[in-house]
């Protein structure tokens, strides 16, 4: 005698779905720990980037600004170099002579004048280094036309 002839496939008892009827698939976890991790790390090392120094320039006010020029020593920023009181100098040189000023008057004003087509960069590292000689008076001014 024959089996009965059925519509439907056979069942194999190691079937997926053998036992789970109303289960849903579970979803995975570890790859989303891994996207958060992994933008974790990302802004930890760009934040680690940034470097917030600041240099302290005093802003003359008008009435004062005449007067508290004499006696400075004046540094300007050009393309083809640096100057200091009318003399072309290094940036070594010119860190090494505001230091040796410095050391005999402690309260020298410095004046840093940069030209009108100097890169900024260029301004920055002049402050820079002279504040890391010590000045702590120092000033940026400008020409009167520009």
């Amino acid at each position: 005698m024959r089996p009965p002839v059925s519509d439907q496939p056979p069942r194999l008892a190691n079937s997926r779905h053998h036992g789970r009827a109303g289960r849903r698939p579970l979803i995975g976890l570890t790859p989303l720990i891994d996207v958060v991790f992994i933008l974790l790390v990302f802004f930890m090392l760009a934040s680690s980037f940034l470097d917030w120094r600041a240099i302290d320039l005093g802003a003359p006010a008008e009435a004062k600004a005449r007067g508290a020029m004499t006696g400075a020593l004046l540094v300007e920023v050009r393309p083809d170099g640096l100057r200091l009181a009318g003399e072309t100098v290094s940036l070594d040189t010119l860190a090494a002579r505001v230091g040796a000023r410095l050391a005999q008057k402690p309260d020298q004003r410095v004046l840093v004048k940069p030209a009108a087509d100097v890169v900024l960069q260029s301004a920055v590292q002049v402050l820079d280094r002279l504040a890391a000689a010590g000045a702590t008076d120092l000033s940026l001014i400008r020409d009167p036309g520009t």
